[in-house]
């Protein structure tokens, strides 16, 4: 590990937690910048926003959904 890895690394481990937490959220974001995913994502949600309105698919409560794919991988 880089000495500036390290040196970055006793910083952070000086937060609290609650500001390590946020600092994750933040590093954890910042990899997941890429505008061609979050297009995709956000098409693909509005997608399915729109089955569900229109009737073309039905919603299973979590129960029963977590229960039908034990079932299936049994």
């Amino acid at each position: 590990m880089s000495s500036t890895i390290e040196a970055v690394e006793a910083e952070a481990l000086q937060l609290s937690a609650a500001e390590r937490a946020r600092l994750i959220e933040r590093l954890i974001a910042s990899l997941d910048s890429d505008p061609d995913v979050e297009d995709a994502w956000a098409t693909e949600v509005e997608r399915r926003h729109a089955q569900i309105e229109s009737g073309a698919v039905s919603l299973l409560p979590g129960a029963e959904t977590v229960t039908k794919l034990r079932d299936k991988f049994r």
